[in-house]
């Protein structure tokens, strides 16, 4: 298993449930949690995708919400 594909495909996948959500946020004005965006990440994943099995390693819901709050940081310019 290509281990970087993975990383950027998930990378990929919760760039676009972010922006998804975003849209809705800014359509409707209700607020979003980066649980939101972790669980549509998870809620379109496909039955086979893998998750971490390595002992002590994060969670993939970890790892996702990880990145969406990267995404989110790099676009609000660094704002915490």
């Amino acid at each position: 298993m290509n281990y970087e594909l993975l990383a950027a495909d998930l990378l990929d996948r919760t760039r676009d449930a972010l922006v998804k959500i975003c849209q809705l946020a800014v359509d409707t004005g209700i607020t979003f949690k980066v649980d939101d965006v972790v669980q549509m990440v998870e809620d379109d994943l496909p039955g086979w995708y893998p998750a971490p099995t390595a002992p002590g390693a994060p969670s993939r819901r970890d790892m996702v919400a990880t990145m969406t709050a990267d995404l989110l940081r790099d676009r609000l310019g660094g704002v915490r």
